[in-house]
């Protein structure tokens, strides 16, 4: 399958590594002027956990193919759109004239309507994933990063499409099990909230890595998290659908908090995707907060967690 990853960002480089590998056609499309800065060399820090057991570090050197331009007519299979959601309407608006007849899998989050975040393109050539995985560069440029054994897809069709059942099979064929979400809008909607919760304390203390072990922030995180689901009822998901999302907040707090405490010390993959998010300056957890802040006072649910930690994410332009 010829797949095209749209960007070089952490989900877009270690699956489009992990599908390359698999024998696909990848090539990463860059804004003019990066794939020279870029180099022509990878370097990869990867824990991957495709293989049954505790994962395998992956640590190498791999060239990725860049493209500065995507004509209408291009001959892709596959666009695989991974960006920080508030940048998601300005990618979407870009591909509309150049999707060709490729799918566009979107595996990025989403706190707006996921079916309106789309409308420019055409819905029967959309399809819905979300990562399980992630992590940073360093200060070298060095990938550092986990991959999980599953992708999450979902769909909002009753039966699904071809188009649908090819972009999973290009995940499986690279050895990822494919795990389905009944919800998929719900699902993009509590893992949104659920980054507000931790990025509210990262914000507060520096950022994510430095919640390592810090019980006390962890647990503020998971009420942030708790008083945030009033706001995903009142947007309509059956929270009875997420039973497993949820169970972390429907808990004594101090619980899930000890119990993630202890992971981000000892547990390799999760210390990994805190240690990866280190810079106290990134953009993503300050416009994350804004907009869920902003869309729990429009809907009048009151946030008092969210609102305490307001000043270490000062007001932007909030969709």
């Amino acid at each position: 399958m010829r797949i095209l990853m749209f960007g070089r960002g952490v989900v877009a480089a270690a699956y489009g590594w992990a599908l390359a590998g698999a024998g696909h056609d990848v090539e990463f499309y860059v804004r003019p002027g990066r794939a020279k800065s870029y180099g022509d060399w990878l370097d990869l820090d990867i824990l991957d956990s495709r293989r049954k057991g505790s994962g395998r570090w992956v640590r190498q050197t791999w060239s990725p193919r860049y493209r500065e331009e995507l004509p209408p007519e291009h001959d892709f299979d596959l666009i695989v759109l991974s960006v920080p959601h508030h940048r998601l309407p300005g990618a979407i608006e870009f591909l509309s004239t150049r999707i060709g007849n490729a799918t566009v899998l979107m595996l990025s989050n989403m706190w707006e309507e996921p079916l309106d975040v789309v409308a420019p393109l055409p819905p029967d050539q959309v399809a819905w994933g979300a990562p399980q995985g992630g992590g940073g560069y360093d200060e070298a440029g060095r990938l550092r990063a986990t991959l999980l054994p599953a992708v999450l897809f979902g769909s909002f069709n009753e039966a699904l499409t071809e188009r649908e059942l090819a972009a999973r099979a290009a995940f499986g064929q690279a050895g990822f099990r494919v795990r389905e979400q009944a919800d998929i809008r719900g699902w993009f909607l509590l893992h949104t909230a659920t980054d507000a919760g931790l990025f509210s304390q990262a914000l507060r203390h520096g950022a994510m890595a430095d919640l390592i072990g810090d019980t006390a922030a962890l647990r503020e995180a998971m009420l942030v998290g708790r008083e945030l689901l009033p706001v995903i009822e009142a947007r309509g998901v059956d929270l009875r659908r997420h039973r497993t999302t949820t169970l972390s907040f429907r808990l004594p707090s101090w619980l899930p908090a000890v119990a993630l405490s202890v992971a981000t010390k000892r547990v390799p993959i999760v210390r990994r995707a805190f240690e990866a998010h280190a810079d106290p300056d990134a953009e993503e957890p300050r416009v994350v907060c804004r907009d869920v802040l902003a869309k729990a006072q429009r809907l009048g649910v009151p946030t008092p967690r969210l609102s305490a930690a307001a000043p270490a994410f000062p007001p932007g332009q909030n969709r």
